[in-house]
């Protein structure tokens, strides 16, 4: 079933009579063509793709054959209205979580005639649910990734900085087939390693523990994973806490299953690293989060997940517990997971996870 018809689905029983997509995640999951500056405009009947010159080639080349793809001659909200009057189209879902305020009262105060109600998680609830195409691009991505850690740990110099690993990262992943990466590279070390999304500095590697947060984005999806190797070696109380991490991941892993409920998966996790008193509260964050499109969607693995939360057939989620000591240092060990389509459990990652000691 293409993503349009899940989303003509979707419509008819919202009882509206169009949906208006702005935002380009949107546009792309639906029509399979990524472009800014344009409109996708899906009524009960037909299913539009407004582009201008910059896209058009493109736009007929690459969008689904399902779309009248349309280069207006005036303004695209013009053709939109007149779409609207064709159509019988008299209310319209709009995207309220990424549509801007301003952006909004333009489309009132041209179509007037029409009532804009919230999508709300219209669009949202059908992404979150992949596809069999959908996973293997996934792991398309994950791969890449796997291949970047097998690269970086060959690769690291006493001499490097954090940025460079991160660049070197992103460098290795854009030339083996990533479009770019999935989202801000993480590498920090030693001191700077106790802050779960610290930012990479100028700064040669410090001693201790390094962690490499990264993912690869193939085709709009990304990959997300996280490994945490040693610069020089680990004592005692480092091999613990990593030990004390992995059992946490491997224990949430085992648990990963259709119809897992994803608060108690959080609690699997949480409640290993809690028993070792001199961890009580260093796993700040949640277990995990869907990955896709975006690098965070739905659904979530944390204790504040909706009680009645479980994982699905098509939802791909992050495993990533961690343990982060103020001022010290701080490991997290991730991968990322699916719940295929005939309800079997996927692990996209493959990158080893017994503790690295490089130098």
């Amino acid at each position: 079933m293409s993503h349009l018809t899940r989303l003509n689905a979707a419509l008819a029983a919202s009882g509206h009579d169009a949906v208006l997509l702005t935002s380009a995640v949107s546009q792309r999951w639906t029509s399979g063509f990524d472009y800014t500056d344009g409109y996708i405009f899906v009524t009960r009947t037909r299913a539009y793709l407004l582009a201008d010159f910059r896209y058009i080639e493109a736009a007929h080349e690459a969008a689904d054959a399902e779309f009248e793809v349309i280069m207006p001659a005036g303004s695209m909200l013009d053709c939109i209205l007149e779409i609207a009057r064709k159509d019988n189209v008299y209310t319209i879902a709009y995207e309220d979580d990424t549509l801007p305020c301003a952006a909004l009262a333009r489309l009132k105060k041209k179509l007037a005639g029409a009532e804009f109600v919230p999508a709300g998680n219209l669009i949202n609830d059908l992404r979150e649910y992949k596809d069999a195409a959908e996973l293997e691009i996934i792991a398309r991505a994950q791969n890449i990734a796997d291949a970047a850690f097998d690269h970086i740990v060959r690769a690291i110099t006493p001499d490097m900085t954090e940025i460079d690993v991160a660049v070197e990262l992103d460098y290795f992943m854009r030339k083996h087939g990533a479009d770019e990466a999935g989202f801000q590279t993480i590498a920090v070390s030693g001191t700077a390693s106790s802050r779960p999304h610290g930012v990479p500095r100028p700064v040669k590697l410090e001693r201790g523990f390094l962690t490499m947060d990264y993912g690869a984005r193939v085709d709009g999806y990304t990959s997300d994973m996280t490994r945490t190797v040693v610069i020089g070696r680990a004592d005692a109380e480092m091999k613990h806490l990593y030990d004390t991490v992995l059992r946490a991941q491997l224990a949430a892993l085992d648990a990963i299953a259709e119809g897992a409920n994803c608060r108690a998966l959080d609690a699997i996790a949480r409640d290993i690293i809690e028993a070792e008193p001199a961890y009580a509260g260093a796993f700040g964050h949640s277990l995990g989060h869907g990955v896709g499109l975006y690098i965070h969607e739905a659904p979530r693995l944390s204790k504040g997940a909706p009680a009645d939360a479980v994982l699905e057939r098509g939802h791909v989620v992050t495993v990533e517990p961690g343990i982060y000591l103020e001022g010290k240092y701080g490991c997290r060990i991730e991968d990322m997971v699916a719940i295929n389509p005939d309800g079997t459990v996927r692990n996209f990652t493959h990158s080893p996870k017994e503790m690295i000691e490089l130098f």
